[in-house]
This record gives C-alpha cells, structure tokens and sequence, in this order.
C-alpha cells in the first residue's frame, strides 16, 4: 500500500499507526531515506492494502476507523484531498486493510503461470522481498530467486529440480507466504518467534528450477519446435506424468561434475524423460544458473526439496562438515523424515554443493508413492516440512 508523506510524518510514526515492525517498512523503500521525508513523497507501507469504501448515511472518520478498529489518522493519510467533516454519501474514499490470511494455495496444478501470479502478489505486498533473475531456462523463461532477511547467515531452498517434482515449488510457496505473515503481523509460527531470523539469515530461495519442464508436465507440450522435441522424447506419448528432466530431456539434478561419469556410463545415452546426465556436466542454462548461484552467495546450508520417500540424504564421499549430521537430526526430529548419509546415486546438486562447499547439503524428499504426487497428500507434506523450513532457519 501506498502513501504520501505529509508535514511532520515520519517512518517511525508510519510503523506506530500500521503497527508493522519499522525495519520492514524501512526495508520495503531502500532508495528512501528515513531521516529525510519529502512532503508529497510515495512510501511503501508492508502487508496492507488499501480497499475502496463509498461513504453511506451517518458515516464519519471516527465510525468508519472504530467499526474497523483502524486508527483515524490513517484514514486522513490516505484521504488528504477529502474533508473528514464533509463525507457526501456515495463519495468514494480508501480504506487501509491489513493482510492477515495467506495468499498463496499450494494445493492445486502450481506451474510457472501460477507461481508468477502468487510472486506477483507477494511482491506487491511485501516489497522487502527482493528479487533477482538468476538466469533462463532452455525456451527463456526467467528463473527468480528470492531472498528474505538481512543476516550473515545465507539459507538456501529450491524446487522442482525434477518436473514432475512441482509439488515441492507449491509447498515451498505456502511457507514463504505464511513466513511473510508471521514477520509482518508479529506472530509466531508453530510457537516459534520469527522475527530475531529476519535480522539473523538471509533466506535465498529459488522455488523453481526448471519451469519449462513443470510446464510440460502440468500443461502438456507447448506448440512449435520445443514441444515437438518433447514429443519425440517421450516416444509420442501425450502423458508427460513421468517426466523429470528440462524441456530437451535433460534430467538437471544429473549435471553436476560429481562423480558425473558414473552417472554417465548407467543412465540413459540420449536425452529422455528422465535420468538422461547431459553429454557433458553443466551443459543446460538451469544447472548452470544454479551453480553461479551458489558460488556468488556462498550458501551457509543448502536445502534442495525433492519427492518423494520421507527420507532426508546429507552426506556424500564424507565430505560434509560435522554440523551436517546435527541439523539432520534436527530435521528428523521435527519431521519424522528418515536421515540417510550415504546412497550410490552422483551428480546432483546437493553432492556438488558439499564437494565444492564442505558445507551442509540435504536433499529432502517429500510424501510417498508416485510422482507427481496426488493433491490428497499436500496438506500432510505441507505440515511435515514446516519443522524442516523452521530448523533450517535456527540450527
């Protein structure tokens, strides 16, 4: 929600009268400076919206701010150009309305379309969430990542490696969403106050990875030369349910040059709707986006989410850190999910990352049966992983 500065406002009052903590709203106007408003000047006020109300018999500031237990004074910021004690009816004046339910619903067909949408959204509400574009994918679409906080501590999670994997995007969508509500409306989150994690961590998410391929398998191929390609691939089977890889059938968490050849020399020699590694470690844009990231963030702990088993794996070739073994038992406490250290299965992201890092990696493979996982099972994923999203925050 947006507001013009007037004579003597301040940040600090604008925290007081929308009772939203002051380092968000000094967050959400990083060109603004804080000490020096200008009258006339757009600040941006975190986790409200401000909603169109037209003036009925009887109305006054003082009855409209009490039946919504809002103070007066934000109604005038809103309304400057209106005369609080001439209110025509049927005048048209803003209300502010604070954001206390979540936006996003995990639970449905989460492709890039609708994940744009809920990133659109969250944006606008929530403008201390920054943004950047970390690469594209094969046919161009923007791979976003977010990052939340401004701690010395960097946490990262990502999605939808895999395509038909989506599910993992949506829950992690839902978290953020409730994550966001938590810190804005100072609430706590399973008993948890979040707020100290804001100034402690800076959370780096990419939700997903390979757009091209959710797409695929959520809305079927796309017309022209990709999806042809795609078609081809998959034999001319119009039922992409069983496809893990990017768009030209290359599976991305089999890019990485850990221990690729031996991944090489089981899997698929051409690309396939799965397991295909690449004729060469990091050929396809998505992988390659995903490693630059690593190396300009320098992740603390990395976090990729998978489906499915309920099974957490951390190690690799034992050169994960000691911490590694500590946070896992963490996580399986908070959510039941089996810690696995070792499994013969290479190049994926999280094995690099602990190759190249000596930091913790953990691939968290969320719900049990077939990919993709039925819509039945998100509410019970959703809660599992809750704990996860948490104690990666404060272990």
């Amino acid at each position: 929600m947006d507001v013009q500065v007037r004579s003597g406002d301040s940040i600090w009052y604008y925290s007081q009268l929308f009772n939203v903590p002051l380092k968000f709203i000094i967050d959400s106007n990083p060109g603004v400076n804080p000490s020096q408003l200008q009258i006339g000047q757009t600040i941006r006020i975190p986790a409200y919206r401000s909603e169109p109300y037209t003036i009925e018999a009887g109305d006054t500031f003082w009855k409209i701010a009490s039946d919504r237990r809002i103070a007066m004074d934000s109604l005038a910021l809103l309304n400057q150009t209106v005369n609080p004690q001439q209110l025509p009816i049927g005048a048209m004046i803003q209300i502010p309305s604070r954001v206390t339910e979540r936006i996003v619903n995990g639970n449905q067909n989460y492709d890039s379309t609708v994940l744009q949408f809920d990133l659109d959204v969250l944006l606008q509400l929530y403008p201390f969430v920054r943004t950047e574009t970390i690469g594209n994918s094969v046919m161009g679409k923007d791979l976003i990542e977010l990052q939340i906080g401004k701690g010395t501590k960097v946490v990262h999670w990502n999605g939808s490696f895999h395509a038909n994997e989506w599910i993992t995007t949506a829950v992690i969508m839902q978290f953020l969403n409730d994550y966001l509500l938590a810190l804005t409306n100072k609430e706590t989150i399973r008993g948890l106050d979040v707020n100290p994690y804001y100034d402690q961590v800076t959370l780096s998410i990419v939700p997903m990875v390979d757009p091209d391929g959710v797409d695929l398998v959520v809305d079927g191929p796309p017309a022209g030369p990709f999806g042809d390609l795609a078609l081809e691939i998959n034999k001319g089977n119009t039922d992409f349910s069983g496809w893990k890889a990017n768009i030209r059938g290359v599976d991305l968490n089999n890019q990485y040059p850990a221990n690729w050849e031996i991944e090489q020399e089981r899997k698929p020699k051409e690309p396939s709707p799965r397991d295909f590694p690449g004729y060469e470690p990091l050929t396809e844009p998505e992988a390659i986006a995903m490693a630059e990231l690593a190396q300009a963030r320098q992740f603390n702990k990395m976090l990729a989410f998978h489906t499915q088993g309920e099974v957490i794996y951390w190690g690799y070739e034992g050169l994960e850190p000691p911490e590694s073994l500590v946070i896992v038992n963490e996580f399986e406490r908070v959510s039941g999910y089996q810690p696995i250290k070792n499994v013969y299965s290479f190049a994926g992201y999280k094995d690099w990352f602990i190759q190249v890092y000596r930091k913790p990696g953990f691939t968290v493979e969320l719900g049990r049966g077939v990919n993709p996982l039925p819509f039945s099972q998100f509410d019970e994923i959703y809660q599992e992983t809750i704990g996860i999203f948490l104690a990666s925050l404060y272990m």
